[in-house]
């Protein structure tokens, strides 16, 4: 019995140090690893963010100008985001937003737009998605040029009933049998729009308000 019980102690021990060793390897490839990951996002991002604004649209250094943006129901973001600010002799050119659409067929479609100053889309790329290879995947550039119909458009140009796929009364385009993930990026940019109009100013202001401490960030 005593026996029994030691080698069932040590079987415990041998387990819990496995644990322990697995543990701290995962903890550590996370750390060392995390940086990495971080800056190769940032890089993919800066690269979208040079396809949907055009370089003589600004003349600052569009990286350094940047805020936090708050989650907001209306870009669908469930933490802070970064937004970049174009501008032109100081003058506000456009901003560079975050947007998630969360119902695409698949989970969420994560957005990076470009809206003018005037309202007006300048571009519109899809950061990342789990849509269905070969199906709902059309909303990439390199696959189709479906997300270039958000150039140029507004809600000066088309008005609410308009921002939705053409099967359910709207104007944009979709691929038969893929209804679903169009219709979650119209709407998603749709709201940022809302969004943007709604914080226009506040967006374009050089030092914003932090609502936490009631200061300035």
């Amino acid at each position: 019995m005593k026996r029994i019980i030691r080698s069932t102690m040590q079987t415990a021990v041998n387990l819990l140090f496995f644990a322990i060793i697995g543990t701290v390897v995962l903890a550590s490839t996370f750390y060392l690893t995390h940086d990495l990951i971080v800056k190769s996002e940032e890089a993919e991002k800066l690269k979208l963010i040079t396809q949907i604004i055009p370089a003589e649209l600004f003349d600052n250094d569009i990286i350094q100008d940047t805020l936090t943006v708050h989650r907001d129901t209306l870009l669908g973001t469930e933490g802070d985001s970064v937004a970049y600010r174009a501008r032109l002799k100081g003058e506000p050119a456009a901003i560079i937003l975050e947007a998630i659409a969360p119902d695409g067929y698949s989970g969420k479609i994560n957005l990076i737009l470009a809206i003018r100053a005037n309202g007006e889309v300048a571009g519109v790329r899809v950061v990342s998605h789990k849509e269905t290879p070969g199906l709902g995947d059309y909303i990439e550039l390199p696959r189709s040029p479906w997300i270039k119909n958000f150039d140029g458009k507004s809600h000066a140009l088309y008005k609410e009933p308009d921002w939705k796929v053409k099967k359910d009364g709207g104007q944009f385009d979709y691929m038969a049998g893929a209804t679903i993930t169009p219709r979650a990026v119209v709407k998603a940019v749709h709201k940022a729009l809302l969004y943007f109009e709604t914080n226009r100013d506040m967006l374009f202001q050089t030092a914003v308000p932090n609502p936490k401490t009631g200061g300035k960030k």
